[in-house]
């Protein structure tokens, strides 16, 4: 979560109040725990564990990060999160739940990101079959 990704946030607010519409806020945990590496491999259970904390982590985040839009006035607001390609998740997500529209940050967060479409946009642009407000 960024300064980013708080402005996509507060234009998709703006947009839904306008609407009436519900918002969806996903996070993607880009690299799940990885069980082995080289001749180390951790146990099952502390691979679960892990999982555990990184959601719970990442479910903390975006709460802290919606508190922040509080006074927005948006009541119906559904969060998730999931593992594996950011770009393939939003699209699926999208998919499953019939979005009309993504709000989306042209910038990440990291190195030259920041200065070119970042390669996660870039998928969402192409592979969307709705609408994508692109915010920066």
């Amino acid at each position: 979560m960024s300064e980013y990704s708080d402005i996509a946030i507060r234009q998709a607010f703006d947009i839904a109040k306008i609407y009436d519409a519900e918002v969806f806020i996903l996070h993607v945990i880009k690299d799940s725990v990885k069980q082995c590496a080289v001749d180390y491999c951790i146990s099952e259970e502390l691979l679960h564990e892990l999982e555990g904390q990184m959601f719970a982590s990442a479910r903390a985040g975006i709460l802290s990060q919606l508190a922040k839009f509080a006074s927005m006035g948006v009541s119906r607001v559904t969060t998730d999160v999931r593992t594996g390609s950011p770009h393939d998740e939003i699209l699926k997500e999208a998919e499953e739940r019939g979005v009309d529209l993504i709000v989306i940050s042209s910038f990440g967060k990291t190195g030259l990101a920041r200065y070119l479409l970042g390669g996660v946009v870039r998928h969402v642009l192409a592979g969307s079959t709705c609408s994508v407000l692109l915010v920066k």
